[in-house]
């Protein structure tokens, strides 16, 4: 039978020396460039969809515009 509470204090008093870099600020490395790049990155990630639609409305616009003026050249 396990006994829990043994198994728990063993792993209180476990090295925990690796583990406790990963909850400390040494890892984070914010410098004069850290907000360029979260704006760039943002700036990307928001405009990318009005990219998008603009490329797709110009790419339907002369689909249609193609067709009307098919359409206007046979019935002349």
């Amino acid at each position: 039978m396990l006994n829990y509470k043994a198994i728990f204090i063993l792993l209180m008093f476990a090295p925990i020396t690796a583990y406790a870099g990963l909850d400390s600020y040494s890892f984070v490395h914010v410098t004069i460039e850290t907000p360029w790049a979260i704006f760039i990155f943002l700036c990307f990630l928001v405009l990318a969809p009005f990219v998008l639609m603009a490329i797709l409305y110009w790419h339907f616009a002369l689909k249609r515009h193609g067709k009307k003026n098919k359409a206007e050249v046979e019935t002349k």
